[in-house]
């Protein structure tokens, strides 16, 4: 019978190039049964990489690795899956056109099948049983997948993984699309697997939720591991201090007082959508950052949205005061120099399968033009290459793809697309999700850099900290309203904050 403490996967020697970038350099680690290992570090340094090589999702350029004693060598990660490996991935591992239980057994349809045919009855009842394992009642089996937002597909995904019962389950960035609620469940789900004799890898850019709830973690830069902690030894500074080769502050936010113009450029007058709003108004300063919080389900994403004209708006108006412009939809917003930043940036912010210049110019072509519809494409190339020089996006040229760039450097280029084109209004929806402090003290900077050009910023966000160090005012949303109005000038008070928010 297998102890707590018993090796079940041992990496050795693991090497990792793309090209010229060597994403693992002679990696060794263990991960035993019993046990939390967290996995940190600055985007790119290999957390993902090296889990996802253990999943099957890609193979190494050298290297081993043995699984329960034995060589392991995943061609898939079917096949990884089949095994008892089981990995949750950081961005959509959803296919949307199926449903929530074709999901749940992709690949595994063979227990419900009669003949050529599928028994859906059984395979949904399985599937209910699955979601009910780990907690989850008010997601329907038999519903398409797409009918469900960013957060319940990430919650179908955990059921995907655990229905398997893994002996090694792996959980890569995955808290970051999670709402307080769902983040406490995962963490249940962890514990209980570890408890049970089994083994968890825990992949966070959250050094605190780490810290919680990591019995060891493992310290990885550019490629290599830097440390392995227990428990005892954690020790923020010195963990951050390790990740980025240098000292990193506590306080990365803004230190000022500044206020902002008098003059309103953007003016939600009682905005109604389908969703999530029902007559709401809001007024966004010249040069100010308007921050917006609240739990996950307050309606603050489709607030973003609709700001943005992506939700319809069925009563009231977004309007642009300076040209007095009404914003219909997104292409009057982009046509006026509005921006925005998606929370859900694989599926919504890129285009996977193109290059970072093709990303970064998307949006650029009013300035590489030479004459009518004309776009000169030697622009194109200076236009994004002064983004990837101006915000150190670390990649092997522009025309790498941005489908093979880390998280943090994927959210660079989504920033540098709007601030190559100057945009004068940008809505952030969680600017900052899934990349590392390091990432995160750049976003800020580059945020309070516009503020300061008369940039209006408007700064979504589920995480408190970073909008009371960033905003000017900060609104607190409820059931779809605004449920309380702070100022930075009179200083925010956490609990006063979190009572408007429950």
């Amino acid at each position: 019978m297998a102890q707590k403490g018993e090796v079940l996967v041992e990496v050795r020697d693991m090497c990792k190039n793309f090209g010229v970038t060597v994403a693992l350099n002679h990696v060794n680690i263990q991960f035993k049964r019993g046990e939390i290992r967290g996995l940190i570090g600055e985007n790119g340094s290999g957390k993902s990489t090296v889990s996802s090589i253990i999943a099957g999702i890609q193979s190494a350029t050298s290297g081993e690795m043995f699984y329960k004693g034995k060589p392991w060598k995943p061609a898939t990660s079917l096949e990884a899956s089949s095994n008892g490996i089981g990995m949750i991935v950081q961005e959509a591992g959803t296919i949307p056109g199926i449903t929530v239980a074709e999901n749940i057994f992709l690949g595994n349809y063979k227990p419900f099948k009669k003949g050529p045919f599928v028994d859906r009855g059984k395979m949904n009842a399985a599937a209910k049983a699955a979601l009910e394992k780990v907690g989850i009642t008010n997601i329907n089996p038999a519903f398409p997948t797409s009918r469900y937002d960013m957060q319940e597909r990430k919650l179908i995904e955990i059921a995907k993984v655990m229905a398997g019962d893994p002996e090694l389950f792996i959980v890569d960035e995955t808290t970051t699309a999670l709402s307080h609620s769902g983040r406490e469940l995962l963490y249940q789900i962890m514990h209980k697997a570890a408890e049970s004799g089994k083994a968890v890898v825990f992949i966070s850019h959250d050094l605190a939720e780490l810290m919680e709830h990591c019995d060891t973690l493992t310290i990885l830069r550019d490629g290599v591991i830097i440390d392995s902690l227990e428990k005892k030894d954690f020790e923020a500074n010195d963990i951050k201090h390790k990740m980025v080769g240098r000292e990193v502050k506590d306080n990365y936010y803004r230190s000022d007082n500044d206020g902002y113009e008098d003059e309103v450029v953007l003016k939600a007058d009682c905005i109604t959508t389908m969703k999530d709003l029902l007559c709401f108004s809001l007024e966004l300063h010249q040069g100010e950052i308007l921050g917006i919080g609240g739990l996950s389900e307050c309606g603050m994403h489709g607030l973003g949205r609709a700001l943005y004209g992506l939700d319809e708006v069925v009563d009231g108006q977004v309007v642009l005061t300076k040209d007095n412009v009404v914003v219909k939809n997104a292409e009057t917003a982009f046509r006026h120099k509005m921006g925005y930043v998606s929370k859900n940036r694989d599926q919504e912010s890129l285009e996977l399968n193109a290059s970072i210049g093709a990303n970064i110019q998307s949006v650029g072509y009013r300035k590489n033009r030479i004459f009518g519809p004309f776009i000169s494409g030697k622009k194109e190339k200076k236009y994004a290459e002064l983004m990837v020089d101006e915000l150190a996006i670390k990649c092997v040229s522009i025309w790498q793809p941005v489908r093979a760039m880390s998280g943090g450097n994927k959210q660079k280029v989504v920033f540098g697309k709007w601030i190559a084109d100057d945009a004068d209004i940008l809505i952030l929806d969680c600017p900052t999700r899934g990349v590392d402090i390091g990432v995160k003290a750049s976003m800020y900077q580059l945020i309070y850099d516009m503020k300061k050009r008369g940039k209006s910023i408007i700064m979504i966000s589920e995480e408190m900290p970073e909008l009371t160090g960033m905003a000017d005012r900060l609104l607190i949303m409820k059931d779809g309203k605004i449920n309380g109005e702070f100022f930075r000038k009179d200083g925010y008070h956490e609990h006063e904050l979190i009572e408007c928010m429950i």
